[in-house]
């Protein structure tokens, strides 16, 4: 009997054993170790984006700059920025944070978790016209980048309520995904009201948040494979030295030949898999798209908040959306353009000088890679300003930062009445 009782319950009972030894033993990913870091660089896994632990260990190191985007960010070729970075031997290497789906309030959740690590740090920023539709980041792709502990994370760095603190908890508790915690949510109703939790209220969820943090130092690790093997082959495509001109020819040779099976200028295993099987529900699908009212831009405010707090430099990039794409859908290029004055409203108004808006490049031959992720020439261009920037000392930061970008008159506002 108690043989067939050990067969029953002794797995489980050694299991809660190995996990109990594992939270308590001092083990943790060894994030001192500059393989780990490196391949953390271009691995954009889920662990790393909603973890703590290696992501800031890289951000607290020089060399690394942290490249904010989203799915353009997965998209290696030769002139992709840690391509260009590792085949130049530059005292660079880019951090990529980012995957399919990030938007602008996951990547505040993300840079208010890193504090410190970011003070004063240069930063590059993919501004996605995507991510501005209509409702703003849906829920679906809020709950793939939630993070409980960088949630925790600013809830227990709270001293003070501020109109940044109110909108970020008014729109955490705007999703399903955050209000399933009871004692949470009411944390957060108390922040959204302007009142600063008290240490007592917060201590309930301060057990849960050691344990989120003893997680991430274990297990951040998984899933951590990079990109370093794409990487390297694509360095092998690039000439022995940097020379403008014969890597726009080379861009233009890559791309042409990339894309040589579709009219439109799409990649063509993207087209083949992607776009073909859906071409004739795709014709004029977009003509009703609008990016210029979004929820976003305040999402976005935060993201610049945070900028501002630790003193960064960053260089903002606007991407353009693919024209010949655009013609066939009916997405609006008037629109897009709209749309990249509002933005650019946003960040200059408000000190952000350092923006390069690409959108007047919608037509250039092999720009983009696909509809709207950039290409050869596209990141090649992006490179004309990213390099300098980077490698020369800029003018210190002077932001003024402008709680009006919170409301929803902001969100709402229709570029054409800016000023």
């Amino acid at each position: 009997m108690k043989k067939k009782l050990f067969a029953i319950f002794g797995p489980v009972v050694l299991a809660i054993g190995l996990l109990v030894f594992l939270f308590i033993s001092p083990y943790r990913v060894n994030v001192n170790d500059p393989k780990v870091i490196h391949e953390a660089a271009s691995s954009m896994s889920g662990n790393l984006l909603k973890g703590d632990a290696i992501k800031n260990e890289a951000l607290a190191e020089e060399k690394y700059v942290p490249f904010f985007g989203s799915s353009e960010l997965s998209r290696i070729n030769p002139f992709h920025p840690s391509v260009l970075a590792k085949k130049y031997q530059r005292d660079y290497e880019p951090f990529l944070l980012g995957a399919p789906g990030t938007q602008s309030f996951s990547q505040f959740m993300l840079m208010q978790s890193a504090g410190s690590h970011l003070k004063d740090k240069k930063a590059v920023f993919i501004i996605s016209p995507q991510w501005f539709v209509k409702k703003g980041v849906s829920k679906d792709y809020f709950n793939m980048y939630y993070s409980e502990l960088q949630t925790y994370d600013w809830l227990f760095g709270l001293k003070k309520v501020t109109s940044a603190d109110r909108y970020v908890a008014r729109r955490l508790l705007s999703f399903p995904k955050v209000t399933e915690n009871q004692t949470l949510t009411e944390l957060l109703q108390q922040i959204k009201a302007g009142r600063l939790p008290t240490e007592k209220s917060r201590k309930k969820l301060y057990p849960a948040w050691q344990l989120l943090k003893r997680e991430d130092e274990l297990f951040s690790q998984i899933g951590l494979v990079g990109k370093q093997k794409r990487i390297d082959h694509a360095t092998g495509q690039l000439p022995e030295v940097y020379q403008y001109t014969q890597l726009k020819k080379l861009a233009n040779k890559i791309g042409e030949k990339s894309t040589n099976n579709n009219p439109y200028g799409l990649k063509n295993e993207f087209y083949t898999h992607r776009v073909r099987p859906e071409i004739e529900k795709l014709k004029q699908s977009q003509t009703n798209w609008d990016y210029r009212c979004s929820p976003e831009f305040s999402d976005f405010q935060l993201v610049l908040e945070q900028f501002a707090k630790q003193k960064m430099q960053v260089m903002f990039i606007i991407p353009p959306v693919n024209e010949k794409w655009s013609d066939y859908t009916g997405l609006s290029q008037e629109m897009l353009q709209q749309f990249a004055k509002k933005v650019k409203f946003q960040l200059t108004s408000q000190g952000f000088e350092q923006v390069v808006d690409l959108t007047n490049q919608a037509n250039t031959p092999y720009f983009m890679e696909d509809t709207i992720h950039l290409g050869w020439q596209g990141w090649l261009a992006a490179d004309q300003k990213i390099a300098p920037f980077l490698a020369e000392k800029q003018a210190p930061v002077h932001y003024k930062l402008d709680n009006a970008f919170y409301s929803k008159e902001w969100q709402q506002k229709e570029p054409d009445k800016l000023n």
